[in-house]
């Protein structure tokens, strides 16, 4: 695949929907993937729960080959962006979620009590990062430089 890759940015986080908290995580998120080698849209806020998998669904509809998410993937009764997201996926790929805890634990042991899934959904990429700025950098540490291999590959692409 030749250019930028198209992404969305969302942030899952009752608060910032609502407006009573400014979110941090999403600009960051944003700025990251266009680091990455991404155009980007976002980040879309919406609160968690339904509004997620209707975003989610909205962003396969647009042909995004990447959206990746933040927040919404504790412990919390309303962290409930893994199920959105298990609606959605075609096929799992857990070595990316796995990879996102795993160096996210060695500054914060924590990071392993997020749920966040990675996967495939037609012909795009999801994956959901914790809602912290610290979560967003770790997480992209891993995502951006496996991004375009792996987008490469969902759309049919060889090994290299």
């Amino acid at each position: 695949m030749e250019g930028p890759l198209r992404a969305l940015a969302i942030t899952v986080s009752d608060r910032a929907a609502s407006g009573g908290y400014v979110d941090q995580s999403g600009p960051l998120l944003v700025s990251l993937l266009v680091d990455g080698g991404c155009e980007v849209d976002g980040p879309l806020v919406v609160p968690d729960g339904e509004p997620v998998e209707a975003a989610l669904r909205s962003a396969l509809t647009s042909g995004y080959d990447v959206v990746v998410t933040t927040g919404g993937t504790g412990l919390a009764p309303r962290d409930q962006t893994p199920e959105m997201t298990a609606r959605v996926l075609d096929r799992e790929v857990p070595g990316i979620a796995e990879a996102i805890r795993t160096a996210g634990r060695v500054g914060v042991p924590a990071a392993v009590l997020s749920r966040g899934l990675a996967g495939v959904a037609a012909r795009t990429l999801i994956v959901n990062l914790p809602g912290s700025p610290g979560g967003v950098r770790d997480g992209m540490a891993v995502l951006a430089p496996i991004l375009r291999h792996a987008v490469d590959q969902i759309a049919g692409g060889d090994h290299r």
